[in-house]
């Protein structure tokens, strides 16, 4: 693997972490700027609507750009906004500040999700996206922990200075390691942002980015909502809700690696369809198993590695799709599948707070399972139309590579 696609990790554990570790830092940082809980928690919802416009939009104005270019300049965003962040005076200042390094972020993961899989033997491209994307689930189950720990007895500025002492060194990696040259496929000149711009509207990528948003929305349902779930129907304490959560974190990482593995090894389709029926029947599992702690940690732990695995799966589908219709612009196909995973995330913790308002607490795991059932609906409703013979008797799509 080179080293280029290692460098791509640290730079995502630091985005992971950046984006993150806000969670738990959220009493400290409302006590230090005089803001209510709610506001500071807006923070994380900022940072993600920043990465859901930059992914697709960002990465399609700059797409004519070299793939380098536009990696070092979204780390020097996230180097500078880290620093900006240890001195916001305010609420509003620190929220705003969080939306421009969203859209880095976004745009970060988009270009090196396809450079990614453009610096290996297509055999090894999965591999190499769960490589890339396996930065940002360690940021997940250990570094957002840690700096939540540090921050809260030490100081939750300090966490964003070291961040940003992170995005530097992250960048130089990228400066040292990252192979200079133009990809033949890249659009040029004028046409280049244009190109990009209509390559979000394509049918086929749209939806693929829709089976996204609806994954988001199943494991987010319930997972953002874990805590009261746990604590009121499972009825548990609060070491049973941490155990559940670093289940989730730590596997994780293996659905990180497991997806790469699947679409290099197998039929990718059939692998993405069996990841979503699990993901459903997961989901339904916690509902019916709700007053079993043991069984909560386990499936929770499982809900790790399938919404990951899907993560990965999703995203070398749709870059494959986008070599096939729109080769000039397939970072802005992989934008398209992160501004999917967070708009899905926020649509879910939506969705999960009207079955709360409702009174139905025990049943946000059903809601997610419905969500994933239909997205297993719509791929195969997709596979079934992509592989449909053309004139000359052979299938219109083959996403397998």
């Amino acid at each position: 693997m080179p080293a280029a696609i290692y460098i791509f990790s640290l730079c995502t554990f630091a985005f992971g972490l950046s984006e993150f570790v806000v969670a738990g830092l959220v009493s400290t940082i409302a006590s230090d700027l005089d803001a209510d809980i709610g506001g500071v928690g807006g923070a994380i919802a900022a940072y993600a609507f920043g990465a859901a416009i930059g992914a697709p939009f960002i990465t399609a104005l700059v797409s004519r750009w070299q793939d380098k270019s536009i990696l070092v300049m979204s780390m020097i965003v996230l180097t500078i906004g880290n620093i900006l962040m240890t001195l916001a005076p305010e609420i509003i200042t620190l929220l705003a500040i969080r939306f421009l390094v969203g859209l880095g972020h976004g745009v970060f993961m988009a270009v090196a999700s396809d450079a990614a899989t453009k610096l290996v033997d297509p055999t090894r491209a999965g591999r190499a996206l769960s490589v890339v994307w396996i930065g940002l689930t360690l940021a997940l189950a250990f570094g957002v922990p840690i700096g939540a720990f540090l921050g809260n007895i030490w100081s939750w500025r300090a966490i964003f200075v070291s961040i940003g002492a992170l995005s530097v060194l992250s960048t130089l990696g990228l400066v040292f390691f990252m192979p200079s040259g133009k990809d033949e496929n890249r659009a040029d000149g004028r046409q280049g942002a244009w190109v990009g711009i209509k390559a979000i509207t394509h049918a086929q990528l749209l939806i693929t980015a829709g089976i996204g948003a609806l994954v988001s929305v199943a494991t987010f349902t319930f997972f953002t909502f874990i805590s009261p779930y746990l604590l009121q129907i499972t009825q548990v304490d609060f070491q049973w809700l941490r155990m559940a959560m670093l289940m989730f974190g730590l596997c994780s990482i293996l659905g990180n690696l497991l997806g790469g593995y699947v679409v290099d090894a197998t039929d990718a389709d059939r692998g993405l369809m069996a990841a979503l029926a699990g993901l459903a029947l997961n989901l339904l599992g916690i509902y019916l198993l709700r007053s079993s702690p043991i069984a909560i940690v386990l499936l929770a732990g499982a809900l790790g590695v399938l919404f990951f695995s899907i993560v990965t799966m999703l995203t070398l589908r749709l870059l494959k799709l986008a070599r096939r219709f729109i080769p000039a612009s397939t970072a802005v196909a992989a934008g398209l599948n992160i501004a999917s995973f967070n708009l899905g995330t926020a649509v879910g913790g939506a969705l999960g707070s009207i079955t709360i308002a409702y009174g139905l607490l025990p049943y946000i795991p059903v809601v997610g399972s419905l969500a994933a059932i239909f997205a297993v609906t719509v791929l195969w409703m997709q596979m079934r139309h992509m592989r449909r013979p053309s004139a000359d008797g052979h299938p219109q799509i083959a996403t397998d590579g």
